[in-house]
């Protein structure tokens, strides 16, 4: 009788999203359809939909440190996904929790910036992302308008110039950037994916779709789930960006609100 596989467990640290589309929610759902056990330490409450959100409750610092506290005392964690935080204090607590019992993998997707172009943290949260949670990270994440806010410098506008880019997101002291090109124009979305001296392009088609909801929050977390079964780096970013482009394809078949709408997690499922 053969042995079965050991199912990883991975950890989201983020926001609730009560339309399911977005953080926690998300997350949990794209480690399931991933093959992965998702465990959660929730950051936010928020009131939000697919039309916008209407309220955030921060979770005391104290008790996001009891939740990764209670969960690392019992359960291994073999990756974890950081999503949006917006306080020193929360990202120090972040820091010594996952210094104390780290996983072989932290990926950040450090969530600062609206698809509307509005800026969701301010200079202090900016701070805290770009000095504490940053180098804990083995990989981030950044969108085009993110790693703007992360360099203080202009969005780039063209694929070569996000080149230039990756030097000074490097050397803020992650060693792996995937730097998504989704905001750009074209038939094509191309993400950069760098190391020190090494970087390769890789391109997904775009899918003509409105159902926009979470695809950073699913991509970071399919990146992580994937890492968690031990697949290389580049693996890993390969296998979640087919995934996501399928569920950003199969989309259509689901009827969640009336703006933007959530990818299909499950697609290979139901």
């Amino acid at each position: 009788m053969t042995t079965p596989s050991r199912i990883p467990n991975v950890l989201t640290i983020a926001g609730s999203d009560p339309s399911g589309g977005a953080g926690i929610q998300a997350d949990l759902k794209t480690f399931s359809a991933l093959g992965t056990y998702g465990t959660s330490v929730i950051t936010a409450l928020t009131a939000q939909n697919t039309q916008g959100v209407t309220g955030v409750h921060p979770v005391p610092a104290d008790f996001i440190a009891a939740q990764l506290e209670t969960l690392l005392a019992d359960v291994r964690i073999d990756a974890v996904k950081i999503g949006m935080v917006a306080s020193l204090e929360v990202a120090e607590v972040i820091r010594e929790a996952l210094s104390q019992q780290r996983p072989r993998w932290v990926v950040l997707d450090p969530v600062m910036v609206a698809k509307s172009g509005d800026v969701l943290v301010d200079e202090a949260g900016i701070r805290a992302v770009r000095d504490v949670l940053v180098p804990l990270a083995d990989l981030i994440t950044p969108n085009l308008p993110e790693a703007a806010v992360l360099l203080d410098a202009p969005r780039v506008l063209d694929a070569d110039a996000m080149e230039t880019m990756v030097p000074g997101l490097l050397a803020l002291g992650a060693p792996h950037v995937l730097l998504k090109g989704g905001h750009l124009q074209g038939e094509r979305c191309p993400d950069l994916l760098a190391s020190a001296g090494v970087s390769s392009w890789l391109e997904a088609e775009r899918i003509a779709t409105d159902n926009l909801h979470g695809t950073g929050c699913s991509l970071s977390s399919a990146i992580t789930a994937c890492l968690a079964h031990e697949e290389s780096l580049v693996s890993a970013v390969q296998r979640a960006k087919v995934w996501l482009s399928q569920a950003l394809h199969e989309s259509g078949r689901l009827d969640v609100g009336r703006g933007r709408g959530p990818v299909h997690h499950f697609h290979a499922w139901w």
